[in-house]
């Protein structure tokens, strides 16, 4: 198995894609809004590709957090609120925050899980950190730690409810981030102490079964290279410091904050100890070169990946109107709506 995570061009597969996709067997795939355009086409879409691997428990993601990161919009598909909705009812009723957080992520990931998605990258653990580029923004649900880490976990229970494997990101903190890693490397200064800030929402919720690295370079950690490809950070920090023994995804390597060749990221991100290089545009020339690049699938990386689907793809529990209605009547506590 190809320790990545593929994207696809369209709705359905190509005859390109489907021969390379079998014969290079990725550790799974994810989806964008050009994949969706209704509930059955998208069921159709990842069923064809369980097909192709002949496992029920196949790796099939999304970016899924509500506001503006959603790949599935209104009105083929629910809507659901960036995380700043629940931040603010934690002001004011700490425990109708966490309520509303886990009712909206059952909701959610019911929804997921009727298209046949198993994977959420969701919840982000990023702390949110004044004057920082929004990037994150609205998408954090606080500046306060404990606060992220408790409106975290309830997203991810939430999500497992319906069957779904949320994923903890962007580790070890994005909250500081000074510009967008899509466009350009961020490099944070902070002191180690400083940083404590930004570990603990990780570390309270390091038994997460998925993690996802930040393209961002820790200067008091690794002045050379970012997170997602220093041997030190996956190492002694997110193994370390933080404790995440789960599945280790890379954020996107197609993100300009990374130098070199699409390929050649992924390999580099891959050495440093990354489980598994997310390499999202569907470009089939640099899917081919991370393919030949990569050595097939660790068994350490097999098991963590076999750990982190063991809960994915049974039929999900809880009614997804009810769901949505209670969590709407505790967003309204704070005059908020999804």
């Amino acid at each position: 198995m190809t320790p990545a995570i593929f994207g696809l061009s369209g709705t359905v597969l190509t005859d390109d894609e489907r021969a390379f996709f079998r014969e290079s067997d990725p550790a799974g795939y994810i989806l964008f809004g050009r994949n969706v355009e209704t509930m059955e086409q998208v069921r159709a879409l990842t069923d064809d590709l369980r097909t192709i691997h002949g496992r029920e428990r196949l790796l099939v993601s999304i970016d899924q957090e509500g506001g503006r990161v959603a790949r599935m919009r209104p009105p083929q598909f629910s809507a659901f609120p960036a995380g700043a909705a629940f931040d603010a009812l934690y002001d004011i009723a700490p425990s109708s925050a966490i309520a509303a957080a886990r009712a909206n992520a059952h909701a959610m990931g019911i929804e997921l899980a009727e298209a046949g998605i198993t994977v959420d990258y969701h919840p982000p653990l990023d702390v949110r950190q004044p004057g920082a580029h929004d990037v994150i923004g609205d998408r954090a649900f606080g500046s306060e730690p404990l606060r992220v880490a408790a409106l975290g976990r309830a997203t991810l229970e939430g999500l497992a409810l319906a069957g779904v494997a949320g994923c903890i990101k962007h580790m070890p903190g994005h909250g500081r981030s000074m510009c967008d890693t899509h466009k350009e490397l961020p490099t944070v200064t902070a002191s180690e102490e400083e940083l404590e800030t930004d570990l603990a929402p990780f570390r309270a919720l390091h038994d997460a079964p998925i993690g996802m690295t930040g393209h961002l370079v820790f200067t008091v950690w690794d002045p050379d290279y970012p997170a997602t490809q220093s041997p030190t950070v996956i190492r002694e920090v997110i193994r370390g410091k933080i404790g995440f023994d789960g599945l280790l995804l890379t954020d996107d390597i197609d993100m300009e904050a990374l130098s070199g060749s699409v390929p050649e990221r992924a390999a580099v991100a891959i050495r440093a100890g990354c489980d598994i290089a997310l390499n999202c545009w569907a470009k089939m020339d640099d899917m081919t070169g991370i393919a030949e690049r990569l050595p097939a699938m660790s068994e350490r990386t097999a098991a963590r990946l076999d750990r982190a689907l063991a809960g994915t793809g049974r039929p999900p529990e809880g009614d997804k109107a009810e769901l949505l209605a209670t969590r709407d009547r505790l967003l309204a506590i704070a005059g908020a709506t999804a």
